[in-house]
């Protein structure tokens, strides 16, 4: 029997409360705002031609994530990870040097306005959304990932987990335990899971900024841990290390007025939109640069130089 309005008002009405949920799944699965969209997408379509087979055998968000994840398995099948630089190398020696030609070709992590995910679901998965996280899943093979998401972020049941993906209880469990081992590996725990601070990381967000805008390489230096790390895809080379973070910014810093700092949030963490002024004194769009705030100061500084993602986080390519 051919479907009919009533049918798909219900089903748009039953299915519509679950899809920020099923972009932030997609998104831990991919690493990619764009294809995790397009996923939702796809996941709508499959769950709308198979909903007359839906029994409610199982709960609909399962039932959706269970679309979005054979859905995302599949499109991983002709994907290579998403890095971030640090993923890709050691970090530069040459503060000073001019950086090489951006790389174009690599498929980067893109960041995750909140904005598009629903508060609730960015305390209650804590550090799941966290940029350190998703990159680091990066690094598991996608039937992994999808184990550690789905077990560790969904919390679901291990024959749960083993029923979608068509194998065995063991075999779920032993692949929980090699992702967790590798992700180990490929982070520290500390870059995994950090306690929300709202007001702390508000405190360093307005100092980061402040300093950026007047020109403060001393208040920045105060912000800087001794570790700090800096990444700005799409260009490989990333600095660690306090000495050289400043070594960079300082060679290629801009007076008082130069740049226009505008306050946003991605991946459940502080994060600030960039604008640099032209010689013509235009303040174009320059980049979205999450950070890491850890113990009141800055562990990670991860520069998106990509005008299209400002404009995804609902910012303009000028400001007049």
């Amino acid at each position: 029997m051919p479907a009919t309005t009533t049918d798909r008002d219900e089903f748009v009405r039953l299915t519509d409360p679950y899809r920020r949920e099923l972009l932030a799944h997609c998104y831990r699965m991919l690493g990619s705002v764009d294809e995790a969209e397009d996923l939702v997408q796809e996941t709508y379509l499959r769950a709308w031609r198979s909903y007359d087979g839906y029994e409610g055998r199982a709960s609909l968000r399962t039932w959706l994530h269970r679309i979005a994840t054979n859905t995302c398995l599949t499109a991983l099948e002709s994907r290579a990870r998403r890095p971030l630089p640090a993923g890709l190398g050691g970090p530069s020696e040459a503060p000073e040097e001019p950086l090489r030609a951006p790389a174009t070709d690599v498929p980067w992590l893109q960041p995750l306005p909140d904005s598009l995910v629903d508060p609730a679901t960015v305390v209650a998965a804590r550090g799941s959304l966290r940029l350190a996280l998703v990159a680091a899943l990066q690094h598991l093979p996608a039937r992994q990932r999808a184990v550690l998401i789905l077990r560790d972020v969904l919390a679901w049941r291990a024959p749960e987990v083993a029923a979608l993906l068509g194998t065995s209880t063991a075999a779920v469990k032993s692949s929980l335990q090699r992702a967790r081992a590798r992700l180990d590996e490929v982070a520290p725990d500390e870059d995994l899971v950090v306690e929300p601070e709202a007001a702390a990381d508000r405190e360093v967000l307005d100092r980061y900024m402040a300093a950026f805008e007047g020109a403060d390489m001393d208040a920045l230096l105060d912000l800087l841990q001794d570790g700090v790390e800096l990444e700005m895809p799409p260009n490989l080379e990333w600095f660690h290390g306090k000495k050289d973070v400043l070594r960079f910014l300082r060679a290629r810093g801009h007076g008082e007025g130069s740049y226009r700092m505008l306050p946003t949030r991605a991946n459940g963490q502080p994060a600030v939109v960039m604008y640099v002024r032209g010689v013509d004194g235009v303040l174009r769009a320059h980049s979205v640069q999450v950070l890491t705030v850890a113990g009141g100061t800055l562990a990670r500084i991860t520069a998106f130089i990509d005008v299209d993602q400002v404009v995804r986080f609902g910012f303009p390519r000028v400001l007049s």
